[in-house]
């Protein structure tokens, strides 16, 4: 059993900053990856960026050079450390957790985030 939260979404103006904290508890030895994924009204869900074998990997060209991912070893929190932040980076944002060569998946709630003036 793998527990997963998300926190730190949050109402913030055009070029701010907001760090995503994915904490992920539980059975963490057969974990193959964590990623983020994000979700705007009316469009399809978006892998962002991902952390598998220790390697951090963006896969959405549009925060490259303004996100970043990473991960805290002591305690299993993954981060989406998110800069310059745009209008259009506005949706909820996901944590997934894969373990078993992608046979168990498990997500979090998802936590908001509003870019605006």
């Amino acid at each position: 059993q793998v527990q997963v939260v998300e926190s730190g979404g949050d109402l913030v103006q055009p070029g701010g900053s907001l760090r995503l904290s994915c904490v992920v508890d539980g059975s963490t030895s057969t974990i193959d990856a964590v990623g983020w994924y994000r979700q705007a009204p009316g469009k399809q869900r978006e892998l962002v960026a991902q952390i598998r074998s220790g390697i951090a990997t963006i896969f959405a060209s549009s925060v490259k050079g303004r996100f970043t991912i990473s991960r805290d070893n002591a305690n299993y929190t993954v981060y989406l450390q998110m800069n310059s932040l745009k209008p259009e980076d506005t949706a909820t944002y996901y944590c997934d957790v894969s373990l078993r060569n992608n046979r168990l998946h498990y997500w979090g709630q998802g936590t908001q985030v509003i870019v605006s003036s």
